[in-house]
């Protein structure tokens, strides 16, 4: 199984065709139900969209709220769904997730979440979800071989929340003509579009 495969974001190659959302709601862990979704930026004023899949932190909150210690990381780094065994759906994991990626599925009593296809990628296939975009805004590809093909991009794997920094095993792409220092999630909430679109700052590392 190759070692060097990243999983990268590139949210400006979005066409809203969710057919990520088909696709991973057949993989065969996920009970029919899809584990990424896509969302409108500003669904009044533009039809931008960006997929939203687990961030896979590298210190992850849903993990360290989690009072029944039912959501474990795998030793490469994968944030897992809740075991059925153990997940109480106290939801704790939903509120604490900095991204919003968690879902509490009722019906089952258990948080279901995307675990980057493990029962694929674990085997040395991709993600159901990279496997079917049309557009290249999911890949799972080797680091070198997404830089070659995106000349104009660059990845990033640090986002800032307010003051807080949250990095990640999933990468974002971002322009490569500024520093990614990392991105500022929350400086652009209450902003509204201009032309139908809604900027996320790139910002660089404090050299001191």
């Amino acid at each position: 199984m190759a070692t060097d495969m990243e999983f990268f974001v590139d949210p400006h190659r979005c066409i809203g065709c969710h057919a990520c959302e088909h696709a991973c709601a057949e993989c065969e862990t996920h009970k029919g139900h899809s584990m990424i979704h896509i969302e409108y930026v500003e669904r009044s004023t533009s039809v931008q969209t960006v997929p939203v899949v687990c961030m896979h932190c590298h210190s992850p909150t849903c993990a360290d709220v989690c009072p029944a210690d039912a959501i474990k990381r795998s030793a490469d780094g994968r944030v897992m769904t809740a075991r059925k065994p153990r997940c109480i759906a106290c939801s704790n994991c939903v509120l604490a997730c900095p991204f919003g990626v968690p879902k509490m599925m009722a019906e089952f009593d258990l948080m279901m979440k995307c675990d980057m296809c493990y029962d694929r990628t674990s085997t040395g296939r991709k993600p159901m979800c990279a496997t079917v975009c049309p557009s290249g805004a999911l890949t799972y590809a080797p680091r070198a071989e997404v830089e070659a093909m995106r000349k104009r991009s660059q990845p990033t794997n640090a986002f800032k929340f307010g003051g807080q920094t949250v990095t990640t095993k999933v990468n974002m792409m971002v322009p490569r003509d500024r520093a990614a220092g990392h991105l500022d999630v929350t400086a652009a909430m209450h902003d509204h579009p201009a032309a139908g679109l809604i900027a996320l700052t790139v910002l660089a590392d404090d050299p001191t």
